[in-house]
C-alpha cells in the first residue's frame, strides 16, 4: 500500500515519519535485556516490540499524510501473502506463537510501504543513510565485545562476537544484508568528509563479518560481491566513470583493511580451533559434518511436516511445536534434555515459510522478492551507460543476499533483518506502472488510521506484556514470577521454569498447572511430560 507524497517539499507528518524509521534503525539494533535465563527472548522480545512501536508509529504518520494509495504489483503479492499467512494461523496449535509471527510480518509490511512514500520523495537519501549508519553501529557492538572494549551482561557470552543481537551468526547477517546499502551511500555521498566517514564503516562492517565466523553470510557475502562486480563494474560499465572508480578502489581497500585487522589483531574471543577462520572457510560447503549435516536432517524432516500440511501449513511460528514429532533418531538439532529441544525457528527462511504458512505463501513471497530483483536487474541492463543505476544495483544485491543467507538460517523471521530488509527495499524501490490508485478522503483516511491504531496497539500490548514479563519473573521473588506467568500466559519457558521450581519443592500443587500450561503450549516436547509424570497424581504437598 505505497502512499503517494509530493516528490518536493514532502509533508511535516513524512519527515516525522522519516525521524521514526531513523530511531527505529539505530533501536532495533541496540534493544536488549539482561535476563541470562530468557536467552534469545531477551533479544528478540525487545527488538519485536521496537519494531512494532516503529512500523504503528511510522505507519500512521504516513497515513495521515497521504493524499492516495497507488497500488503496484508487488504489493499485490505482499498483500496476497499476508492474506493467506492470516488464514494460516487458523491452523496454529499455538495461537501465541502464531500472532507473534503475525506481527513480525504485518510490521515489515507497514515498514515497507513508509520506506517507499518517503523514497518518492527528497527524504530518500537521509533515511538510507541512517540504514547504513544503524548497520555499522551493529557491527560497532560485535567488535567491542569481541576486543573487549566494553563489557555489559547485555551481551551473550556463549555465542559472541553477537554484541547486542545475542548470537553472531545474526549479527552477520545484518551486516551481510545491510552492505549493499551502506556501498551506495558509500558511493553516492556528497563530498570527500562523507565518504571517509562511509568507508571507516565498511572497514567495521568488513571486520565484523569476518569474526562472525558466519558461514552464511560469508557465502552471503560472497555471491553478492561477485553480483557487484559483474552488474556494476564489467556490464554495467561503471569502471568507466573516473570518480566511481576512485571510490569502488578505495572501497576495495576498505574491505581489504577490514579482512586483515580481523585477522591480525589479537581479540578476546575463545576459539576452539587453532586456524578458526580457515576452519570455518572450509565448511563452507561441508554438509557431511556438523552444522551442515544438521541442517539436512532437519530439512529432510520438517518436509516431511510440509507433507503433512502443504497447503496452509501448520501455522505462523509453529514449526518448533511439531518438529519433535517428525525428527529422526540422532537428529543433532533436537536435544530432548532440554526444556526448549530446537531452536525457535528452522535454519532456513524458506523452509519455515513453507512448513508454517504453505506452499502458496512461499509461492507469493518468492514471486514478490523475484519481481523486484528481476524489475531492478532488468533497469540495470536497460539503463543508460550515463547514469549508472546504483539503487537498483543495491536492491538486486540486497534481496540476493537475503535469498542466499535465508537459505540456510532465519533471517525475514527475526525483527533486525525484517526491519532493515522490507525498509531499505521500499525506499529503493523505483516507481512502477501503478495497478490503482486510491483517492484517500478525510473520511478514508480516518477509518484507516482508526483500524491501524486498533490493530497496532493489539501487537505492543502483546509485545509489551511478553517483555515486562522477563523482568517480572527475573526479579525471583515467586509471587512476582507468578505475576509474569499471568502476564504472559504464552510463556512456555516461564511455565516450565516455574513448574520445575515448584516440583523440586515439593509442591507438586503449585507445579501441576504450569506443566498443564506448559504441555498445551507445546504438546510433542518431553519437559512437560516429564513434571506431569512426577505431579500427575496429586499426592505430594
Amino acid at each position: 500500500m505505497p502512499l503517494e507524497h509530493p516528490r518536493s517539499h514532502p509533508p511535516a507528518l513524512l519527515r516525522a515519519a522519516l525521524r521514526v524509521l531513523q530511531f527505529g534503525g539505530s533501536a532495533v539494533v541496540l534493544a536488549a535485556l539482561p535476563y541470562p535465563l530468557f536467552e534469545l527472548d531477551r533479544y528478540t522480545f525487545p527488538k519485536e516490540l521496537i519494531l512494532e512501536v516503529v512500523a504503528v508509529w511510522a505507519g500512521l504518520l504516513c497515513l495521515a499524510s497521504a493524499r492516495r494509495i497507488t497500488v503496484l504489483a508487488a504489493d499485490v503479492l505482499l498483500g496476497a501473502f499476508l492474506l493467506v499467512s492470516l488464514i494460516s494461523v487458523l491452523t496454529a496449535a499455538n495461537g501465541w506463537l502464531a500472532f507473534r509471527a503475525i506481527g513480525v510480518s504485518l510490521a515489515g509490511a507497514a515498514v515497507f510501504w513508509c520506506g517507499r512514500a518517503i523514497g518518492r520523495t527528497e527524504l530518500r537519501d537521509a533515511l538510507l543513510g541512517a540504514i547504513a549508519a544503524a548497520v555499522v553501529l551493529g557491527a560497532l557492538t560485535a567488535l567491542a565485545q569481541a576486543y573487549g572494549v566494553v563489557t555489559t551482561n547485555l551481551a551473550s557470552l556463549t555465542r559472541a562476537p553477537g554484541g547486542t543481537f545475542g548470537n553472531r551468526n545474526f549479527m552477520a547477517h545484518l551486516v551481510t544484508i545491510g552492505s549493499p546499502v551502506l556501498l551506495l551511500v558509500c558511493l553516492e555521498a556528497k563530498g570527500r568528509v562523507r565518504f571517509a566517514a562511509g568507508a571507516l564503516g565498511v572497514v567495521l562492517v568488513a571486520a565484523a563479518l569476518v569474526l562472525s565466523r558466519s558461514r552464511a553470510a560469508w557465502l552471503g557475502a560472497g555471491v553478492c560481491g561477485a553480483f557487484l562486480a559483474v552488474e556494476g563494474l564489467w556490464i554495467g560499465r561503471l569502471w568507466t566513470d573516473d570518480r566511481l572508480r576512485r571510490r569502488v578502489v578505495l572501497l576495495a581497500g576498505a574491505v581489504g583493511l577490514g579482512l586483515a585487522l580481523a585477522l591480525g589483531l589479537p581479540n578476546k574471543l575463545n576459539w576452539r580451533s587453532e586456524s578458526p577462520y580457515l576452519d570455518s572457510l572450509a565448511g563452507v560447503a561441508n554438509f557431511r559434518e556438523g552444522s551442515g549435516r544438521g541442517r539436512l536432517v532437519q530439512y529432510g524432516n520438517t518436509l516431511g511436516m510440509v507433507a503433512d500440511h502443504a497447503l496452509l501449513g501448520v501455522g505462523p511460528g509453529n514449526w518448533p511445536v511439531y518438529y519433535p514429532r517428525y525428527r529422526s533418531p540422532a537428529d543433532p538439532s533436537f536435544d530432548g534434555g532440554d526444556i526448549l529441544p530446537t531452536n525457535p525457528w528452522p535454519s532456513s527462511d524458506w523452509i519455515a515459510v513453507l512448513a508454517e504458512r504453505g506452499l502458496v505463501a512461499l509461492l507469493l513471497l518468492m514471486l514478490l522478492g523475484g519481481s523486484i530483483a528481476l524489475g531492478a536487474w532488468a533497469r540495470i541492463r536497460h539503463g543508460s551507460r550515463a547514469a549508472p543505476a546504483l539503487p537498483d544495483l543495491a536492491i538486486a544485491a540486497t534481496l540476493l543476499a537475503v535469498a542466499v543467507v535465508g537459505a540456510f538460517d532465519a533471517v525475514l523471521l527475526l525483527p533486525i533483518p525484517a526491519f532493515f530488509v522490507w525498509t531499505t527495499i521500499g525506499a529503493l524501490a523505483s516507481t512502477a506502472r501503478p495497478v490503482r490508485e486510491i483517492p484517500l478522503t478525510s473520511g478514508s483516511r480516518r477509518q484507516l488510521l482508526i483500524g491501524a491504531g486498533i490493530i497496532g496497539t493489539l501487537f505492543l500490548f502483546r509485545s509489551t506484556a511478553q517483555t515486562a514479563a522477563m523482568g517480572l519473573y527475573s526479579t525471583g521473588n515467586r509471587g512476582a514470577m507468578e505475576l509474569a506467568s499471568r502476564l504472559d500466559p504464552g510463556s512456555y519457558r516461564i511455565h516450565m521454569l516455574l513448574g520445575l521450581t515448584w516440583m523440586e519443592s515439593g509442591r507438586c500443587d503449585r507445579a501441576r498447572p504450569h506443566g498443564v500450561r506448559a504441555r498445551e503450549l507445546f504438546p510433542n516436547h518431553p519437559a512437560p511430560h516429564q513434571i506431569l509424570r512426577v505431579c500427575g497424581s496429586g499426592k505430594r504437598n
